[in-house]
């Protein structure tokens, strides 16, 4: 007898008997119990997956180009941030935005960079890496947007009357 997420297996007298939830089969053949088992087991390990799943903050669309292999480009775990190094100096780094407007525009002389993309609104965005003497473009999508507070300046009086 075996309890497992739900399923139920029970292997008593030869006969095997197979319940998820208000279904209820008894397969005659050894082909069809095992069939039976592995669609169950990939159900659920799916359902599993996507109920512990977390939405990811950002997708990278790379540049797979030749010319383009001296640029790593990849998103770190968490995706929030983009991890950039390269064979040769990056000298500059800017994104456009579906807008047409740069929301980065950093200028830079190091072979490695990490790039926080949680200052970047919600939408496509094409960033544009400067490598002396070529420039390297690629894809970035930002899916979620932090929804961040923010303050102003007012001008508070206080009048003792």
């Amino acid at each position: 007898m075996c309890f497992l997420n739900g399923l139920y297996l029970d292997l008593s007298s030869g006969l095997t008997k197979y319940v998820v939830g208000l279904f209820y089969v008894k397969p005659n053949n050894q082909k069809l119990k095992k069939t039976y088992i592995a669609l169950i087991l990939i159900c659920l390990s799916g359902l599993i997956n996507h109920a512990f799943s977390q939405t990811s903050f950002a997708e990278i669309e790379k540049n797979y180009n030749v010319s383009a292999n001296s640029l790593s480009h990849e998103l770190n775990v968490t995706k929030d941030t983009l991890l950039l190094k390269s064979e040769r100096t990056i000298t500059h780094v800017y994104s456009i935005n579906s807008d047409y407007k740069r929301e980065i525009d950093v200028y830079l002389d190091t072979n490695t960079y990490k790039l926080p993309l949680t200052n970047l609104s919600k939408g496509k965005h094409l960033l544009v890496v400067g490598e002396s003497p070529k420039k390297i473009v690629f894809v970035i999508r930002i899916l979620e947007s932090e929804d961040l507070v923010s303050f102003e300046k007012t001008k508070l009086s206080f009048s003792d009357n």
